[in-house]
């Protein structure tokens, strides 16, 4: 089963992609954040290693991911996403963080 989910980017990555604020990917299999993830750099690679180690395929420092109002940044990469992400009725947010001050 595939389904088709929304992603948003910062402006930085959606600059070096060339695209606008929100993309759409296929992903097949489970819908977890590494899936997504790897259906993202499998549709625009130059965002390999931007948002996750491309060795290790952790998270970036200072990158968070959101649902809804929920940060799934510390959850398990491949923990299932909420069902409103497969539906299309939410959106998979990419947030850059900002630290110090």
């Amino acid at each position: 089963m595939s389904s088709l989910v929304r992603v948003r980017l910062p402006a930085q990555l959606r600059t070096l992609a060339g695209v606008g604020p929100e993309v759409q990917v296929e992903v097949s299999g489970p819908l977890t954040q590494h899936s997504v993830l790897g259906a993202l750099e499998q549709n625009y690679p130059v965002l390999l290693g931007t948002i996750r180690d491309r060795n290790t395929a952790k998270r970036r420092p200072f990158i968070r991911f959101f649902v809804g109002e929920a940060d799934l940044s510390n959850e398990a990469p491949d923990a299932l996403l909420p069902d409103a992400v497969a539906r299309g009725a939410d959106v998979f947010v990419v947030v850059g963080a900002m630290a110090g001050g």
